[in-house]
């Protein structure tokens, strides 16, 4: 029986530039990526050919979705081997790639990786408890990788230094299933404390220019 779709049409997959020590993380990558095609979701990622990145954005490709790679232009060298996946677009820095990614996707979820990976999480995470965006994030949590980060966040909130209602932004399951569906099911919480349009707005206007380098 095909499966009626999701209610987001693309989804931001934060991700690794390495595979990871065990099979699971790449399995976890493969079974990402075909969930997302299995819900006729689009994805979003940081444009990488490598890791975990190529893993997930060439099993969404080969199976008719759109992929969309956003990447500094000074990583392309580095994160991209062999012939790309998808749209790769191009942009000046970083800071652009998050604010592309991010204005292009419909919720976010994070993979096992790095501090690239962290860093783009916790991002996301504060700009929704700031009321920037109102998007799920989510964490698949493969083998109870994010058990220690979780256990810390919740720390944070014991010593009273994040409010309980922003910890409800952070979604976590141990499979990309379990994940997608309780991403759909997520409702906000937190208080609004920015001005959305404005950011918005201002995030346009930053991420432009960009580079179309392949479709």
């Amino acid at each position: 029986m095909e499966h009626p779709g999701s209610k987001f049409k693309r989804v931001c997959v934060f991700c690794g530039a390495n595979t990871g020590r065990g099979s699971v993380y790449k399995d976890a990558a493969v079974e990402l990526g075909n969930e997302l095609v299995k819900r006729k979701i689009d994805l979003v990622y940081g444009g990488g050919s490598i890791g975990l990145m190529g893993l997930v954005s060439q099993v969404v490709f080969d199976g008719g979705r759109h992929v969309l790679g956003v990447i500094p232009k000074t990583l392309m060298p580095r994160e991209i081997t062999g012939q790309t996946v998808g749209e790769v677009r191009a942009v000046a820095d970083m800071h652009q790639r998050k604010a592309e990614m991010s204005r292009q996707a419909d919720a976010f979820i994070a993979l096992p990786g790095g501090y690239g990976t962290l860093e783009e999480l916790l991002e996301v995470i504060t700009w929704s408890q700031l009321g920037i965006h109102d998007k799920p994030v989510g964490l698949l949590n493969v083998g109870g990788y994010y058990n220690c980060l979780l256990a810390l966040i919740d720390k944070a909130v014991d010593e009273g230094f994040i409010n309980p209602s922003a910890r409800h932004i952070i979604v976590s399951a141990p499979n990309a299933k379990e994940l997608v569906r309780k991403l759909e099911e997520y409702v906000p919480m937190h208080e609004q404390v920015a001005s959305k349009h404005n950011w918005e707005k201002e995030q346009r206007e930053c991420t432009n220019p960009t580079y179309y380098v392949s479709r």
